[in-house]
């Protein structure tokens, strides 16, 4: 594994603002093969970073789908995120972090400055991109704009725009961070942070990663499991409340506000349904987690018949799981192998979407 930082300069915005000076933090399993053909990028989601391995063990690996002895697996750590890419804890040339004057960027911003890290360290073509979620709107950006250069473009548990209830979810999630009285407005880092917020922000989104079942299952209506007696005692709490609060707890110790404040707006913002698709060559392979309703599989399903239709190698994969949405990364195992045909065989054929099971 290597991990280094790759200057990439200024950087136009979507938005029509400028970043000056940004850098990329880059994660590198396994070597490149002389054409380049053995090179998968790996996006990842809301709170990911560019050591891919670390939370995608089941899918990158020895033995795994993308094992380092075959494949050359890059991690770039997303543009507005807290791991090492410029994002809005960064230095401004004011010399001072950016705040609340980061300004909006979008998933395309975040794949155009990948783009731009991967010319500097002469990678052109890619075999295969993959992510989930915020990560899958990233692998689908790459096979749309950047099809001259990536070959099949993975996208799991996410499709060709947000729906209303994700834009919702997102902005109940913002609205606890900008009531933590710490926020400042954004401008927090020569004081305290607002912890608070971004706990309750992680415990809102705890609520659409998993799915119903699942919580019915684990934890029911069951106290907690360090004890208390909430029938009695206003401060003791069922077993999923503690669920929650030790998601929110160890989350604020990793996550940066405005780094969640700016990504999530990204996601917001993520629509390529009119994408002119003439162009397109990458196939695209669709991933639509069952009990998943933060992106419904019935939404990936129709996304996949859409590009199909268009005439671009479409498959689509139905991935059977209780978790919901967060089923890409609690049972990464098992999406290596739901993915392993698609990736180590031809595609069906094109224009046709095909419908998979584990």
């Amino acid at each position: 594994m290597k991990t280094t930082t790759v200057s990439i300069g200024a950087l136009e915005l979507a938005s029509g603002a400028r970043l000056d000076n940004v850098v990329q933090r880059v994660t590198i399993y396994g070597e490149p093969n002389a054409d380049r053909s053995n090179v998968v990028l790996v996006a990842h989601a809301l709170t990911g970073s560019s050591a891919a391995m670390d939370w995608w063990g089941g899918l990158i690996g020895e033995g795994r789908l993308f094992d380092p002895a075959r494949y050359c697996v890059i991690g770039i750590n997303a543009l507005g995120g807290c791991y090492g890419s410029t994002g809005p804890a960064s230095l401004a040339p004011d010399g001072k972090p950016y705040g609340s004057r980061f300004p909006i960027i979008t998933v395309a911003d975040i794949v155009d400055a990948q783009a731009r890290a991967l010319d500097e360290l002469g990678i052109g073509r890619i075999a295969h991109v993959i992510g989930g979620s915020l990560g899958g709107m990233q692998a689908l950006d790459w096979g749309l704009r950047y099809s001259d250069r990536v070959d099949h473009a993975i996208v799991i548990g996410a499709f060709d725009a947000i729906s209303a209830m994700g834009i919702a979810l997102n902005a109940v999630a913002r609205e606890a961070i900008y009531a933590d009285p710490n926020f400042n407005g954004g401008d927090y880092y020569d004081g305290p942070a607002p912890t608070r917020g971004v706990r309750h922000a992680r415990m809102i989104a705890m609520l659409s990663y998993k799915s119903d079942v699942l919580l019915q299952e684990r934890f029911g209506n069951r106290v907690d499991r360090k004890g208390g007696d909430p029938w009695r005692n206003k401060e003791d709490r069922f077993d999923v409340e503690g669920y929650l609060a030790y998601q929110g707890d160890i989350f604020v110790k990793r996550m940066d506000a405005n780094s969640y404040l700016a990504l999530t707006r990204a996601m917001d913002l993520f629509d390529v349904r009119d994408y002119p698709l003439e162009n397109v060559r990458s196939r695209l392979t669709f991933v639509g987690i069952q009990n998943d309703w933060l992106f419904p599989a019935t939404y990936v399903r129709a996304a996949a018949a859409r590009f199909a239709q268009a005439g671009i190698p479409t498959v689509y994969l139905d991935m059977p799981s209780r978790h919901g949405h967060d089923a890409f990364l609690a049972e990464d195992v098992e999406l290596g192998e739901l993915l392993r045909p698609v990736v180590e065989k031809q595609l069906a054929t094109p224009g046709a979407t095909t419908a998979s099971s584990a």
